[in-house]
């Protein structure tokens, strides 16, 4: 269960970034478990131009539902 993701609103885009990233380790985490396994697993995607690419497209949908979600860092908005 996610008990640490109580709000996506964050002060910056820096910071909703780095929760974008989280959100998307978290995922890995969640669906894989067992730490020994992705660790087994790293060499093999971490060198494949394709994974990389993956990983970025996830990190990006994530980035732009927490920028929504903060109105895109527009005061007033």
């Amino acid at each position: 269960m996610t008990e640490w993701l109580t709000t996506l609103t964050t002060a910056t885009p820096a910071e909703g970034y780095d929760l974008a990233v989280k959100l998307s380790r978290a995922a890995i985490r969640m669906t894989q478990p067992d730490a020994a396994v992705r660790d087994r697993l790293r060499p093999e995607y971490a060198e494949d131009a394709d994974s990389l690419i993956a990983v970025a497209q996830v990190v990006a949908t994530h980035f732009a539902t927490i920028a929504a979600a903060n109105g895109y860092w527009r005061t007033g908005s």
